[in-house]
């Protein structure tokens, strides 16, 4: 049985927050009728503003979308910061929808959306890529800074009161980082060695996080 509230999950019922776009939208109207069209012209520039932020973010995460991460991913990127991208999954996430129900299973994407966006570097962010998985991206970071960042998400998750959303649910992620300095490659390669590296830290048995050096893979231990 799911209680109504969110309980540890940071998410309480309540009122619906106001309807933005259309409240700017009706404001602009209202100018408008008056021949105040600079004021309208603000209040509709506003409303574009909000539609077009809601495009870019997730519905059920209200992280950013794969959308948003394509743009920044084959956007323009010369002399860009160092920057490091972490590929994250949620560790046996099928099992998780097939015992509490797909109810429980979107509060837990959620709430690990919202401790994924915990401490992000200025210019940082979390998207959905799919399904159970998100990427950080980490800018302007080194790389040993970017490892304890990504290390950091991982603990949090883990140490989550899960079970106090459903008794024995407990959840964890893997991730795969990478991280580069300018002019090194695109981001879009980039992406695709973390991805690999996640298969790395899923292969080696899950909550973990792989990276590389110049040598080879490293595994972050820990005690859970």
């Amino acid at each position: 049985m799911v209680a109504e509230g969110e309980g540890a999950l940071g998410r309480t019922a309540g009122p619906p927050p106001p309807d933005l776009l259309r409240l700017h939208e009706a404001i602009a109207g209202l100018f408008a009728t008056q021949g105040d069209w600079r004021r309208a012209y603000q209040h509709l520039r506003s409303a574009l503003e909000i539609a077009r932020d809601g495009s870019l973010r997730d519905p059920l995460t209200s992280s950013y979308n794969r959308r948003y991460l394509d743009e920044r991913l084959y956007g323009p990127f010369t002399d860009r910061p160092p920057l490091g991208i972490a590929l994250i999954d949620l560790d046996r996430f099928k099992g998780v929808n097939d015992t509490y129900g797909h109810l429980v299973g979107d509060r837990v994407l959620r709430r690990v959306a919202d401790l994924l966006q915990e401490d992000l570097p200025p210019g940082g962010f979390c998207a959905r890529y799919g399904g159970e998985e998100f990427v950080l991206w980490l800018p302007g970071i080194d790389a040993g800074a970017a490892i304890q960042l990504v290390e950091s998400a991982r603990l949090r998750v883990a140490r989550h009161p899960w079970s106090e959303l459903q008794p024995g649910l407990r959840v964890t992620i893997s991730a795969g980082l990478a991280h580069e300095t300018p002019g090194a490659g695109t981001p879009e390669r980039q992406l695709r060695r973390a991805d690999t590296l996640l298969y790395a830290a899923k292969r080696a048995g899950r909550n973990k996080v792989a990276y590389h050096d110049a040598q080879t893979t490293h595994l972050i231990t820990h005690s859970e």
